[in-house]
């Protein structure tokens, strides 16, 4: 008899950052007001789902992001370190368009290889750890449903590698917004289908610098 069973991969919801540093890995990055509220619009959208397996990446914002949807269907929040924000060179530092970076000759040798990449953590490795985490839930879930709560690189490039597209990207063109799902759907071990939505979209209209919040 086939087993169908979908495995939720959900990016968390906006962080409070007001140094607008590429936080990374880094500890005590948690959740904002709104990123709160986003959070509990992904709980709110799974609501008639049958989830009966919730885990998540062990920071802060993934944590938090994970616990309405767990209480919703009175489970624990598992841990996969699998799920975690991929490791990045920039890391508390600011980055980004303008602030020169990436005009700067000392970061040069950093930024060579945009393909692996040289900078962070290599595509590969982030799609093979989430692949292996991807399955993990589909196994704790089987027949059921599962949560994932990761970061939106690491969802990404899942995503691409799923789907059998080239790993290195333009990360403007990420479909993966905060809080947004990103859904594995599987007949016994084969994903059949994948679907997305973003349940927090008229929060994240809120916060004009959301889509680009850095970390991640």
């Amino acid at each position: 008899m086939t087993s169908s069973t979908v495995v939720h991969v959900l990016r968390h919801g906006e962080v409070h950052n007001p140094d607008k540093i590429l936080y990374g890995r880094l500890p005590g990055f948690r959740l904002s007001e709104l990123g709160g509220q986003m959070a509990k619009a992904a709980a709110q959208a799974l609501a008639e789902r049958d989830v009966a397996y919730v885990v998540a990446s062990p920071l802060e914002r993934a944590q938090e992001t994970a616990e309405p949807i767990a209480a919703q269907f009175k489970l624990p929040v598992a841990v996969d370190e699998r799920l975690i924000e991929s490791a990045n060179w920039f890391e508390g530092k600011k980055v980004g368009p303008g602030d020169g970076s990436f005009r700067d000759p000392r970061n040069w040798w950093v930024l060579r290889d945009p393909v692996t990449p040289s900078w962070g953590e290599p595509y590969k490795q982030i799609a093979e750890r989430m692949f292996a985490a991807l399955h993990a839930a589909r196994v704790a879930a089987d027949g059921r449903e599962a949560v994932c709560v990761s970061h939106q690189l690491p969802v990404w490039i899942l995503r691409r590698y799923v789907e059998r597209k080239r790993l290195w990207h333009d990360p403007r063109r990420r479909q993966c917004g905060l809080a947004s799902l990103t859904s594995f759907h599987f007949e016994d071990e084969k994903i059949v289908g994948i679907g997305y939505s973003e349940p927090a979209a008229h929060l994240v209209a809120m916060s004009p610098g959301a889509r680009t919040a850095k970390g991640a």
